[in-house]
């Protein structure tokens, strides 16, 4: 059995709402789209990134530096298109 390496990846966040309401739902909506599993770290927290709820407790705004990170087969293309989404 083989075990996918994570992907992971630090952004700065660019869009202009940075992760909250829509902006957040869009995330997750984008991260259910993959089996990989998905987490985003500000700081010393960490979120499931399929989960919108969990994703607002990060408070991510403009300007603020996160690691997106996902494992599984497809983990990549998640990275690349979730990165593509904050900035």
């Amino acid at each position: 059995m083989t075990v996918a390496s994570p992907v992971r990846r630090e952004v700065t966040v660019t869009a202009e709402a940075g992760l909250h309401a829509r902006p957040a739902a869009d995330f997750a909506a984008a991260a259910g789209r993959y089996a990989a599993e998905v987490h985003v770290t500000k700081g010393e927290r960490t979120a499931d990134g399929k989960s919108v709820l969990l994703l607002l407790t990060l408070d991510v705004r403009r300007g603020d530096s996160v690691v997106i990170e996902a494992t599984g087969s497809d983990a990549l293309a998640a990275v690349d298109t979730l990165c593509g989404l904050v900035t």
